[in-house]
């Protein structure tokens, strides 16, 4: 309080402390910054939403960061030694005792055993990544959702070859921790899917997806229709695990249905290997000579 703020003397108002303790009470006089139910209301959402935005827009242009290469996929893909074990440990239990659930387990387990193999080409894609200096030394970042699987891999992989890299976590029901691997000074937090995903395209050269469920889904398919309806420059779009991909969408049924062009399957390619998708991401650039 500054000196020439005085309350009202208690001589014109002998109640004075009684009303101005009332006042002070009174959650619409504290300070919007200070007030975190006003904070977390509804009305605010808009202010919300914007420093969700911010904080990591600030950060990311403090240190540099201006090309980014995407990496998607699932949170489950373990690594090999990690999804080795779990299957031992279903198969003792499944001799103790059978049972349908277990087995159903079992055959989840055979099936993340043979996705680790993910696991080892999204970290090799990370390793790649990191020690690309491009031909303008135009320092190139991997980033990623910031959690296990195949997050953690591509992050884990720049980490390595002593590259940063940026995560972008989220809050979630179920706590999502960040992995290890992610550079600390640009490991950010979101509340909002929007705001995250902004940040996932705006600096990305490049989109690299691996084998995933519905969150890998959804960001790859705002990605084709970003590109598709122009709203996004096109990028090189990479999926890796043709098999997988097709058994999964069937792409073709959307042009024979008319529902896309055939077009604008242009705007992906399939590949196998992690030094496959980034030669490819390399040439696509070098064919437009923009790429470092």
């Amino acid at each position: 309080m500054l000196p020439w703020q005085k309350p009202k003397s208690k001589e014109e108002e002998p109640k004075v402390d009684e009303l101005l303790q009332k006042i002070f009470n009174s959650p619409s006089y504290k300070l919007a910054i200070e007030d975190k139910d006003f904070l977390l209301s509804d009305e605010a959402r808009g202010v919300r939403l914007q420093l969700d935005y911010l904080k990591p827009e600030i950060i990311m242009k403090k240190f540099g960061i201006k090309n980014t290469i995407v990496v998607f996929g699932s949170a489950r893909v373990k690594e090999n030694n990690t999804a080795l074990k779990e299957l031992e440990k279903i198969k003792k239990e499944l001799e103790k005792k059978p049972s349908k659930e277990l087995l159903k387990k079992l055959r989840i387990a055979e099936s993340m055993v043979e996705k680790s193999i993910y696991y080892e080409e999204a970290r090799e894609f990370g390793r790649l990544v990191g020690k690309y200096k491009g031909t303008h030394n135009n320092e190139v970042v991997i980033m990623t959702g910031g959690g296990p699987g195949i997050m953690e891999a591509a992050n884990r992989g720049a980490y390595e070859v002593g590259a940063k890299s940026i995560g972008l976590n989220i809050q979630l029901p179920h706590e999502q921790f960040p992995n290890p691997y992610v550079t600390p000074e640009l490991c950010f937090q979101f509340h909002y899917f929007a705001t995250r995903k902004m940040h996932f395209l705006e600096r990305a050269i490049a989109l690299v997806v691996f084998p995933g469920g519905f969150g890998t889904l959804d960001e790859l398919f705002e990605t084709l229709t970003l590109i598709q309806t122009r709203k996004n420059k096109k990028i090189p779009v990479v999926l890796i695990g043709k098999e997988y991909w097709q058994k999964l969408i069937n792409f073709e049924m959307l042009v024979s249905h008319g529902m896309i062009d055939k077009e604008d399957l242009k705007i992906f390619v399939y590949k196998e290997n992690a030094k496959d998708a980034f030669e490819y991401i390399k040439n696509w650039y070098e064919n437009k000579k923009e790429m470092g």
